[in-house]
């Protein structure tokens, strides 16, 4: 099966959160499994100062874009026995950040990524390459299923391609003015409600909703949720009318990269049969973020996220004194907004020897955390799968999360009398609702007989990608057969 994956970022060239992780990893395990993959993603600066030994794929291409001839080129790498190409457009992509500065969204970015589609869909052409599946991921790859719709509807090459469209996260949805259509060679009459507008403006997101074979999203909760009103974005409508070829898959985890015995981040390697090693990793972290030795006998909650109200901060805001109360420190790894950050370093200089805070990307630090902390605080709003609790499962922190997409398909609560579970869930998005889930894992902690079990509960967990690859590979069949 030869299969196509277009995406805005992907380990290890470039990466903001959790959707390069996993065009990343889904590539190399489908692989495994017999299929072809080609992976397509712009050529952004972050990538070009990697110094990587990239080659052109193809001579320079050029193509109709509405005000001009453009050209670009295309260069590939080979990684993990896989094959990455990478579109390169310098107006576009040569850049300091990927989508925007810490002050919002660059202007232009329907151009940059409507532009990339197309690119990639010139450049498999050019190259003679006719993949059975396109498998775009999220909005900044979504525009390419309107070009196979719309552009390319008449040439016999494209004409047999099916598609499926993955929502990593449906609150992103690349919304635009409608001028935008006649800038990246769209017809304008699909400025309507039935095909790309959304409310007096441009979705692109809703392409690849509209336009796919099937969609899916990274979790089976989360592809129910977004069926609502609650969750759905405003597309709550438009998804129960395709919920027959709506499908969830849940995310799966690159253990070669997240492994406690073999990992080079970490103070010290241990695993589920000698524990002793995830002492050292404690004291190691509280060095680290400068919290006093006597924390190494208390509980240390930590986190790993984006500063966002999505991944419950303004939750969290109203929580910190409470969880010091109970026992616990608390340390915080991320970036993100400008608020949120504010208020982290408020709390920050009030409990200096409580609250270990870093404002920054460190892959190095993240994986302290998640080695060293006791407990993984996890409060988001919605979570359409999160990856950051299976990471925390497997070292052995403990996860407390809300009960939502995801987190509710991979934690299960525990229960001190049999033993079962792996972590703590809170339902409501209420303060008293996340306090009492960590003070229930606080009580837990202080058991060390019951503690050592749940340990091992969540360490045994498996969320490796062969068993979501697997599922992919289920559903490509489906969509190429249907």
């Amino acid at each position: 099966m030869k299969i196509v994956m277009l995406s805005s970022e992907v380990v290890p060239y470039a990466k903001t959160g959790g959707l390069a992780d996993v065009t990343g990893a889904l590539p190399k395990y489908l692989s495994h499994a017999g299929a072809e993959v080609l992976v397509f993603l712009p050529l952004y600066r972050e990538t070009k100062n990697k110094n990587l030994p990239l080659q052109k794929a193809v001579d320079s291409l050029k193509m109709e874009w509405p005000a001009q001839t453009e050209s670009f080129s295309v260069w590939k790498h080979r990684h993990d026995s896989l094959s990455f190409f990478f579109v390169e457009k310098d107006e576009y992509f040569d850049r300091d950040y990927l989508y925007g500065t810490p002050k919002g969204d660059y202007p232009d970015n329907g151009e940059r990524f409507a532009f990339f589609c197309r690119a990639a869909l010139e450049t498999l052409k050019a190259m003679g390459f006719q993949p059975e599946i396109i498998h775009a991921h999220d909005w900044q790859a979504a525009m390419a299923l309107a070009y196979l719709k719309f552009n390319y509807a008449q040439d016999p090459f494209f004409s047999s391609i099916r598609s499926l469209f993955t929502i990593h996260n449906l609150a992103y949805q690349g919304i635009f003015e409608k001028d935008l259509l006649a800038r990246i060679g769209l017809p304008e009459a699909l400025f309507n409600m039935e095909d790309l507008e959304f409310y007096g403006k441009v979705n692109f997101l809703k392409a690849g909703i509209l336009y796919s074979t099937a969609v899916n999203t990274v979790s089976p909760h989360y592809s129910q949720e977004i069926q609502t009103p609650e969750f759905g974005h405003g597309l709550d409508g438009l998804l129960r009318k395709r919920r027959q070829n709506l499908y969830g898959i849940l995310n799966g985890v690159d253990y070669s990269g997240w492994n406690p015995a073999t990992d080079r981040f970490i103070a010290r390697n241990f695993d589920a049969d000698n524990l002793a090693g995830k002492t050292g990793c404690k004291r190691d972290l509280l060095q680290s973020f400068s919290l006093p030795p006597e924390a190494e006998t208390e509980p240390v909650v930590g986190m790993v996220s984006r500063l966002a109200g999505q991944k419950g901060f303004d939750l969290l805001s109203q929580a910190v004194e409470e969880i010091f109360r109970s026992g616990a420190n608390l340390i915080i790894l991320g970036t993100g907004e400008e608020v949120y950050q504010n208020a982290l370093r408020s709390v920050q200089k009030k409990y200096p020897q409580r609250f270990g805070l870093m404002i920054a990307f460190d892959e190095a630090l993240a994986h302290k955390i998640y080695a060293g902390s006791d407990i993984f605080l996890i409060p988001s709003r919605y979570e359409p799968c999160g990856l950051t609790q299976m990471y925390s499962l497997r070292y052995g922190t403990i996860p407390v999360v809300r009960a939502t997409g995801g987190l509710d398909d991979t934690i299960q609560e525990f229960d001190p009398d049999s033993l079962a579970g792996n972590g703590f869930k809170f339902v409501d998005y209420e303060k008293i609702a996340l306090v009492d889930a960590v003070r229930r894992a606080v009580a837990v902690y202080q058991d060390k007989e019951r503690w050592q079990v749940l340990v091992r509960n969540a360490i045994a967990c498996d969320f490796s990608w062969e068993k979501s690859a697997a599922e992919y590979f289920r559903l490509y069949k489906r969509i190429i057969s249907p």
